[in-house]
């Protein structure tokens, strides 16, 4: 940080400015007005002399532009709120409110025609001067003192987070005549200034959350507004034990792959998945009405099982009074008594009816509860998973609830399912400054959710049909990256500077890759025509499949990706699992998840990393 001091007057300039000592507190700033058309016989133009960060020194300086000497002058201008001249020489300068006004002492009125005098003050705040008139006329003086102030750099992401440092990158400020650079505060206190939208800090304590805020500065020293705010804590402090039993290993199972993918909840026992996973989220149950529903009436209770295709081995019969999935998780339990099965509601297609559910939230929780606890199979699952895809913000469709509302659910959940039950959520990983997490309030629900499964995948894909190419789960940011702050580093800091901890949290891992054709360039970040062909979907493709047909080329931030023939694709491998697995505990997560077990080999490798890595 600075310390220069401010500057000090002469004393017989002090003395002239000794009425003129004002100040005001900090307030929010506003933009600077547009150019002034200039005066007839005077302009006057403002410097920035110096900023050490809680002060700075402002000056002005006045020029006879007309034919006649002037036998006095007045300069006036306004400050936004916040900003403040708290002493001045060689004028004396005073103020009504926001307005100010600096006119001339008895030495230094006279100005012949082509002269020149200044006069100069001390200030706090970080606004700049707007609305300047010279003896009743507008200024344009050579570096106009009405140009537009920079906008406010977008909130800071962190990158790179270690025991005693970080990276910091934001989007770029924009200004009508230039940005020039860029102050970075920690804590209220600048730390540097930098050209770039980037900065290293260092020296920093292990285990410690620092709050961080950027300005820009235009080419005539004109501060603009403050970016939002960034806390985050360095590595290395203590972290919050681990769970009961250990951590959480989530998986996905979709009810509609019964069906053409033909896998089964008997698949979870024979790839040996079924012994390495604490948790199952059954996927899904509709939102709509203001009500949860069922999503798959066949696959969920009524499909019957043959003695083969059965946990148990026994054939299910006409008159059962459960078949289907349900039965077959039951099943399930009484082999692996350790797995929780929540009921998952929502998901991509179906998360258009939350923002009608949550208009009454209690009425909601208590058919989200009816419908679990529904005594056919209230004995199969042990609480409930809410994937809105996304509050107040857009996914397939548009949610406009407000802030609260994940809030508001997330409590009356908890209070209709109560502590016996768990309560969970898979929010978004958008770690972009102002994105979805951004968008509503995470930390606020978080009190009455067990943990979150956090959507660390699908950052990138071929609906950019044209690219360019990417990982869609990358770990950490990286040189080219499409988007900043889409990465699964980001989503973690931000919810971490939030006030959520890390042992609410868990990492999400893709069973899939997503890829390219029409791609000749092997590494990130090449050109393509469309998404690849994929067995279910375009663009989408199965590790199981991908494993064999395009196997890994490389890897960066923390996935592997593949070039075979035109084709692009990224996916993760037991190898970049076992990396992130590392990384969530060093993070001091919660666990991790998947989407979903169809994806792995027949003899789950994929989970098996996961369980391997959480050890």
């Amino acid at each position: 940080m600075s310390t220069a001091p401010p500057r000090r007057a002469p004393l017989f300039r002090r003395v002239a400015a000794a009425l003129a000592v004002l100040t005001l507190p900090v307030a929010g700033l506003v933009a600077i007005a547009g150019p002034a058309e200039a005066a007839a016989s005077a302009t006057a133009t403002y410097t920035k002399v110096s900023d050490w960060g809680s002060g700075f020194e402002g000056k002005w300086t006045v020029k006879n532009t007309g034919t006649t000497t002037l036998s006095s002058w007045n300069v006036e201008w306004d400050y936004p709120a916040g900003t403040a001249v708290t002493s001045a020489w060689d004028a004396t300068v005073t103020s009504s409110g926001t307005h100010w006004t600096g006119k001339n002492v008895g030495w230094n009125g006279t100005l012949a025609p082509g002269a020149t005098v200044s006069f100069g003050f001390n200030g706090t705040g970080t606004g700049a001067p707007s609305g300047c008139k010279i003896n009743g006329g507008s200024c344009d003086g050579g570096t106009n003192p009405t140009d537009n102030p920079p906008s406010a750099p977008g909130t800071p992401t962190a990158s790179g987070v270690t025991d005693t440092g970080l990276t910091l990158g934001w989007a770029a400020a924009t200004d009508d005549k230039g940005v020039k650079n860029y102050d970075v505060f920690r804590g209220g206190a600048k730390i540097a200034t930098v050209t770039s939208p980037s900065y290293t800090d260092s020296g920093l304590t292990k285990g410690t959350t620092y709050t961080y805020t950027v300005t820009a500065r235009d080419t005539i020293d004109q501060t603009g507004p403050s970016s939002g705010a960034l806390s985050v804590t360095t590595t290395g402090g203590v972290v919050d034990p681990p769970p009961p039993g250990g951590p959480v290993k989530l998986g996905y199972f979709t009810n509609w792959g019964v069906y053409g993918r033909n896998y089964h909840v008997k698949n979870l026992v024979t790839s040996g998945s079924a012994a390495k996973i604490t948790h199952i989220n059954y996927a899904f149950g509709n939102v709509q009405g203001g009500k949860c529903t069922i999503g798959d009436s066949y696959a969920d209770y009524e499909k019957a099982y043959t003695a083969d295709q059965s946990v148990d081995g026994v054939a299910d019969t006409w008159d059962q009074p459960l078949r289907g999935n349900f039965n077959q998780l039951r099943e399930l339990k009484k082999k692996y008594p350790n797995i929780k099965v929540l009921w998952s509601f929502g998901g991509w297609t179906w998360s258009g009816g939350f923002g009608q559910a949550v208009q009454n939230p209690a009425a909601f929780a208590q058919s989200c509860y009816d419908l679990v606890e529904d005594p056919r199979w209230a004995d199969v699952f042990d609480g409930i998973d809410l994937d809105w895809e996304y509050p107040n913000a857009c996914g397939l469709t548009c949610d406009t609830s407000g802030t609260a509302s994940l809030k508001n659910m997330m409590q009356a959940m908890r209070t209709k399912f109560g502590a016996s039950n768990l309560v969970t959520a898979a929010i978004s990983a958008d770690g972009s400054n102002g994105g979805k997490l951004d968008a509503a309030d995470y930390a606020g629900a978080a009190q009455y959710v067990d943990f979150y499964n956090v959507m660390t995948y699908d950052f990138f894909g071929a609906w950019a049909a044209q690219g360019p190419t990417a990982p869609h789960s990358p770990l950490t940011s990286y040189s080219g990256i499409p988007t900043a702050g889409f990465n699964s580093e980001a989503a973690i800091t931000k919810l971490k500077g939030k006030g959520i901890t890390g042992s609410k949290l868990n990492l999400g891992i893709g069973f899939y890759g997503r890829g390219w054709t029409g791609v000749t360039q092997a590494t990130p970040g090449g050109t393509a025509t469309g998404p690849a062909a994929g067995t279910y979907e375009q663009g989408i493709e199965d590790y199981k499949v991908l494993k064999a047909s395009c196997p890994a080329t490389g890897t960066i931030a923390g996935t592997a990706y593949a070039k075979c023939g035109s084709n692009w694709w990224s996916y993760d491998t037991p190898a970049t699992i076992a990396a992130k697995m590392n990384w969530t505990k060093q993070q001091g997560l919660k666990g991790a998840f998947f989407w979903e077990f169809s994806g792995d080999t027949t003899n789950g490798e994929l989970a098996s990393a996961i369980h391997s890595g959480l050890q």
